[in-house]
């Protein structure tokens, strides 16, 4: 073991002294993730790119609304793009969306999920409400490397930045990291999210929705006894949830008088799984190449696999579907997926989002990884459920093998096998991505489908 390798016994025990996230464990190792130059130049770059991806989202959504032309010079009109956005949403958070104060908000963290392959990294999702960023700061101070993204606590100062960014009003502005029940998982991270920022001498607290209250138009929480005001809620669910809790209306109506800001903007379109899937569409090729930079535009191409939507509408006699091929014919109906050969099912079936399902990888289906009957049933309920929740098709990217030190049963470091998922964190100030602090899952060789797990290993990241 190196000099600079953690013990087996110093990481369990900083991690028993405090748990990060509720009734979840996993492997160990000695050392971080190690990230080459290049990498690190390249995930920088992503940062810029997903930034602009959500900037061109937010205005072809609106302009699909509007019935706006979204070309310069030629016409092109798509109204069918805020259908796919809208669909099983309430009226209210609709409206919500659309209201004019909120354009221009933008979620303040963004996290892509990058699969490592033999072709380079393989953005499968773009999470603007992610868990990690109390686990990802921990394990930065724990790893205690200069060399790693968000090193030296600067993942605590930049996230509390941005939130801080949304009120500049305020010198040091009061902050509400609310957590729902549906994502209590994650409320042990921001709970520690919160008590270091309470150290470095910023007021945030970590509440459930219901110890927020409303007193006249503002919104606050009770100190020792005495309501205290909020000026920033940083939302940690999901708009599916929003039914659950009881307090929404307040924080609603709070945000509407202009006295709390919140983050992520309670905007739909921005937690659709769907816009990568738009970024592909045939009919809209011409709209990302006007509205993105020529390197954001080329580095998305590079990264997002190839994704459609499944959209049962009937077309008419000798019309094809802009999707993925079997047997070499093009797909005139979705169901014809169901006669896929195992190799041609190198693809992923999951919902886009506004769904419990929709995070966690709880509604993923994996074709060349399932039975026939199972693919079939994944192609099925996409289809039923279209009409409220529509479901992406994405090419699978399978992740390269790769190799990393893991502590083993009897706590020694053996290396090991195993395919990674990177996680890096932006976050959003001044209306600048700056990199936070990037979290390495490192899964064994035989999961397709890469997630926190129980036998996964969970590291910060550092550059070598």
């Amino acid at each position: 073991m190196s000099a600079s390798a953690l013990p087996y016994e110093t990481i369990r025990d900083a991690l028993r002294a405090q748990p990060l996230f509720e009734d979840k464990t996993w492997r160990l190792s000695p050392s971080a993730w190690p990230l080459t130059p290049d990498q690190l130049a390249q995930l920088n770059d992503i940062g810029d790119a997903c930034l602009e991806f959500h900037q061109a989202l937010e205005t072809l959504y609106l302009r699909s609304v509007a019935g706006k032309n979204l070309l310069r010079n030629k016409p092109l009109v798509a109204p069918w793009v805020a259908d796919y956005l809208d669909r099983g949403k309430p009226a209210s958070v609709i409206a919500h969306t659309r209201d004019p104060k909120n354009r221009g908000a933008f979620p303040n963290v963004l996290r892509p999920d990058l699969l490592l392959t033999d072709d380079g990294f393989a953005l499968t999702e773009l999470d603007s409400v992610p868990g990690g960023i109390g686990l990802t700061a921990f394990l930065n101070r724990l790893y205690a490397s200069d060399r790693a993204p968000g090193a030296n606590d600067a993942m605590l100062r930049v996230f509390h930045d941005s939130l801080a960014a949304l009120r500049p009003d305020q010198r040091n502005p009061l902050i509400a990291l609310v957590v729902s029940d549906e994502a209590a998982t994650y409320r042990p991270e921001m709970r520690w999210l919160a008590e270091q920022l309470q150290r470095l001498g910023k007021r945030v607290f970590c509440l459930d929705p219901d110890d927020v209250f409303p007193l006249g138009n503002t919104l606050c929480f009770d100190i020792e006894g005495d309501p205290e005001k909020i000026d920033i809620i940083y939302r940690f669910f999901e708009l599916f949830d929003l039914e659950n809790i009881r307090s929404a209306p307040y924080i609603i109506e709070s945000w509407q008088a202009g006295e709390v800001a919140i983050t992520p903007p309670m905007r739909h379109f921005q937690e659709e799984k769907l816009g990568l899937a738009l970024f592909h569409h045939h009919l809209l090729a011409d709209y990302w190449s006007e509205a993105l930079s020529s390197r954001a535009h080329k580095l998305l191409k590079q990264l997002i696999p190839a994704s459609w939507i499944i959209d049962p509408a009937p077309l008419p006699p000798g019309a094809v579907l802009d999707g993925p091929r079997v047997a070499n014919r093009a797909l005139s109906d979705w169901r014809q997926l169901a006669a896929a050969s195992q190799k041609e099912r190198d693809l992923i079936i999951k919902i886009s989002g506004y769904h419990e399902t929709a995070w966690g990888a709880r509604s993923v289906v994996l074709g060349s990884d399932c039975s026939r009957e199972e693919w079939q049933d994944g192609i099925d309920i996409a289809i039923a459920d279209a009409p409220r929740n529509l479901h992406i098709l994405q090419e699978y990217k399978k992740p390269k093998r790769v190799r990393h030190t893991l502590y083993d049963r009897d706590h020694q470091p053996q290396e090991t096998d195993g395919r990674l998922r990177l996680c890096p964190y932006y976050f959003i100030v001044n209306g600048k991505p700056q990199l936070g602090g990037a979290l390495a899952t490192f899964c064994p060789p035989d999961k397709k489908i890469i997630h926190g797990m129980q036998d996964a290993a969970l590291l910060p990241c550092v550059c070598v």
